[in-house]
């Protein structure tokens, strides 16, 4: 009986992992229809992305990996700093060594919005122990790098330099 219990967790897992991939691949998809001016082929991916993200939800829900506010937050905090302190590191060192600009500029990118992720959460759960939600009015995204900054963005990305107007605003 414990064998099929770890190998259904496994299968959801691996399903879980591919149905994220696919809403996020889709998306991306999406995003070059679009630009393309495919905007019916851009719609397609877009719904079948979200189909892809159901599935993804329902497989999370299975597997117990959906808890209350404070224990989200504690995962994405969990989730985040393994980025900062070894994931990143990593990756951004063997392709370092191995001469690859493109993937040492995307993990550098990555590293960076990963710490103001980190501390966000942490501020968001302290909150949310004491049933108390954070105050944000806006929070901006670069578009190149992900550096997030909340209520106001930067002249310019202190990451990548991308001038304020392009940042993706959360309001």
């Amino acid at each position: 009986m414990v064998v099929k219990r770890e190998m259904t967790k496994k299968f959801l897992s691996e399903a879980y992992a591919g149905e994220s991939q696919a809403h996020m691949r889709y998306m991306i998809f999406a995003e070059v229809a679009e630009k393309e001016g495919f905007p019916n082929i851009a719609k397609l991916f877009r719904a079948i992305a979200f189909a892809e993200l159901v599935h993804a939800r329902n497989h999370l829900k299975a597997l117990g990996g959906v808890k209350d506010t404070v224990e989200n937050l504690q995962v994405a905090i969990d989730g985040e700093t393994f980025e900062v302190e070894e994931m990143y590191p990593a990756y951004k060192a063997v392709a370092e060594l191995q001469g690859e600009n493109e993937a040492v500029r995307s993990t550098t990118y990555a590293l960076e919005a990963e710490k103001i992720h980190a501390e966000l959460y942490r501020k968001a759960k302290e909150l949310a122990k004491e049933k108390k939600d954070i105050e944000i009015k806006k929070v901006y995204i670069c578009p190149v790098c992900g550096y997030t900054a909340v209520d106001e963005a930067p002249e310019k990305c202190p990451v990548c330099g991308v001038p304020k107007e392009k940042f993706v605003v959360f309001e």
